[in-house]
């Protein structure tokens, strides 16, 4: 039987697939998984999209707090552009038996005061060869439930056979250089067999690797010769928002980046962040779009020498009306559940939350999302400037008529910088 908390985020989880907004997202639906993180080719921040045939690999890993054992395996599926499991058999999509594989590489924490198993596996591997391009899903079990899955991770296999022409420009068709970005692009599928390729191509576009805000069911404005333009598209006008928050939990004893002190409150760490305010202007900083980097002061054996830290956080402001406030960024899986909704302290006009976190360099944000939407906004916290560079992704996937899957055909990846 799932607990109430675990029935509760599968349900939302669930909800979510359904209304398309919870897609290309690596979730935990449990307490004790942490830290999931996805690594093409051993690179940091790097789209986990692989070129079909390659050799190129991800690498997948997770921290389990039990600490104690626990046998978890892993089930591929192959997803159309919407993320939902196309209509392929497995031996059409990959080699090998896609029944529970076993994870069978984890070592211990060495050294850390909360105790955890961090896990490990790569793809594809020996077991399992990837055969076509598309999205991929791998849900993680514990070996004796394999219907309840306690992780999600997500990535692509591209076949390129499409190019995009991608211009991002903060003059829109809704205001200048103030508060928006527009994304214009071209698909040019001229190597492409196509007998209609304004129904056979389909995009979506998405900014700093949300899904919440992401533009898709997108119409091309014209066409020309082996071409598709998307142009004065009110999808493709983003609030521009602001660079993201940044702070460092390196040590256990000296307060890094943006951390105002470091307590041991049996029985573990907690690091509290600096109060923040919500920005009323552009915050010039280098950030990483969200992203998190795990490491620790002596960066050795980042993995399983880093602790976990019980963080605080404080954003300064008067209650917001009609809606919640989260915590934001990849290290709340982008997404909008009660883990990281802020709770409003009436007595301290603040909301606050406190979530353990893995030492390491973290990118954040405050996102309000107003009742009855499903899509963030930064204008009260962060506030929405022209000038913030964001990262914008455009995926094209091709269902030839009479496909029974969808293809990645295109994919790329800009930062803006005004």
């Amino acid at each position: 039987m799932l607990n109430m908390k675990r029935y509760i985020l599968l349900t939302v989880c669930l909800l979510c697939y359904a209304l398309s907004i919870c897609s290309q997202v690596n979730i935990s639906y449990v307490d004790n998984i942490r830290t999931l993180q996805v690594l093409m080719n051993g690179k940091w921040g790097e789209p986990p999209v692989l070129l079909l045939g390659s050799g190129q690999y991800v690498d997948i890993s997770f921290d389990d707090l039990q600490h104690n054992y626990v046998r978890y395996t892993y089930r591929i599926t192959h997803c159309n552009a919407d993320w939902e499991p196309s209509q392929l058999y497995t031996g059409d999509y990959m080699t090998g038996i896609n029944g529970s594989t076993l994870i069978d590489s984890y070592e211990q924490s060495v050294n850390t005061e909360m105790l955890y198993n961090h896990y490990r596996f790569r793809l594809p591997n020996a077991n399992h060869k990837l055969l076509l391009s598309g999205n991929y899903k791998v849900d993680i079990y514990e070996e004796d439930d394999d219907e309840d899955p306690v992780a999600t991770i997500c990535f692509c296999i591209i076949e390129p056979v499409v190019g995009i022409d991608l211009k991002i420009s903060a003059n829109t068709d809704i205001d200048t250089y103030q508060n928006h970005q527009q994304v214009d692009f071209n698909i040019n599928y001229q190597t492409l067999t196509t007998s209609n390729p304004e129904s056979e191509l389909i995009p979506v576009v998405l900014q700093n690797r949300r899904w919440d805000n992401k533009a898709s069911n997108l119409n091309p404005s014209y066409l020309r010769t082996n071409q598709l333009v998307y142009t004065h598209n009110p999808s493709l006008i983003f609030n521009a928002g602001n660079e993201y928050r940044r702070f460092e939990i390196l040590n256990r004893y000296v307060p890094t980046m943006r951390v105002d002190k470091m307590k041991f409150e049996e029985p573990y760490y907690h690091a509290y962040i600096y109060e923040d305010l919500p920005c009323k202007n552009y915050q010039y900083d280098q950030d990483q779009n969200g992203r998190f980097l795990i490491r620790n002061s002596e960066d050795y054996d980042n993995d399983t020498e880093s602790d976990y830290f019980f963080t605080h956080f404080i954003l300064k402001t008067p209650q917001l009306a009609d809606g919640d406030l989260y915590l934001f960024g990849d290290l709340t899986y982008n997404m909008f559940w009660d883990d990281n909704k802020m709770e409003y302290n009436m007595l301290e006009h603040q909301y606050e939350i406190t979530i353990p976190l893995k030492q390491g360099s973290y990118n954040y944000q405050y996102l309000f999302l107003p009742t009855g939407t499903g899509i963030g906004q930064t204008r009260s916290t962060e506030g929405d400037f022209f000038q913030t560079e964001n990262e914008y992704s455009v995926y094209v996937y091709h269902r030839p008529f009479g496909g029974r899957y969808d293809k990645l055909v295109g994919f790329k990846n800009v930062k803006y910088k005004e």
